[in-house]
């Protein structure tokens, strides 16, 4: 039988929901459903619901943040399990490379572990994921925390990244020389 685009089974399957709500929003929901050769690190509705309260709501609100970091699942080539493991980084559609380890016998991009292989579609292969990749330095979180206090948009992100003592992490504090709060 012929086999769906990577769009179709993310959609048919149930595990993907948020990564297609993600998809459609950021309009890319049409590139994994037309031709090309791509390897998609696809995140669970699991491993979306586990980033921190709010980053959703806010890659949702900010479709260039949310591309970004879609774009940062996606490899401009078709690479299986059996050939993955043999890299020690892939350069992602986004730009940025990512890590790839083994680790046990599991495979793991950055931080999150791959826990499905090779699913095969027309235009490329899925491997599932239990984390959300974020790309980017210290340098790049910095400037989100910046835009997340700027915006006003976000204060309950702000207020939760301060009571998290993650802002810190986000360079908050240290850019702006003071805290939103003090």
């Amino acid at each position: 039988s012929e086999l769906s685009s990577i769009a179709e089974i993310a959609t048919e399957d149930g595990r993907f929901n948020t990564l297609v709500t993600a998809l459609v929003e950021a309009d890319l929901a049409e590139t994994l459903s037309g031709e090309g050769t791509f390897t998609v690190f696809a995140p669970t509705d699991d491993a979306f619901a586990a980033l921190p309260e709010g980053t959703l709501e806010g890659l949702l609100a900010d479709k260039e943040a949310l591309s970004g970091v879609l774009l940062y699942h996606v490899l401009g080539s078709v690479v299986m399990a059996e050939s993955v493991v043999e890299v020690s980084e892939a350069t992602t559609l986004q730009g940025s490379d990512i890590a790839v380890e083994v680790v046990d016998g599991k495979v793991f991009v950055n931080d999150s572990q791959v826990i499905i292989t090779d699913l095969e579609a027309s235009n490329g292969v899925i491997h599932v994921i239990d984390k959300v990749l974020i790309p980017g330095d210290e340098s790049e979180l910095s400037s989100i925390a910046e835009i997340a206090t700027e915006d006003g948009r976000f204060n309950t992100l702000v207020t939760a990244l301060v009571e998290a003592d993650l802002a810190e992490t986000l360079s908050l504090a240290h850019d702006l020389g003071h805290t939103p709060f003090g």
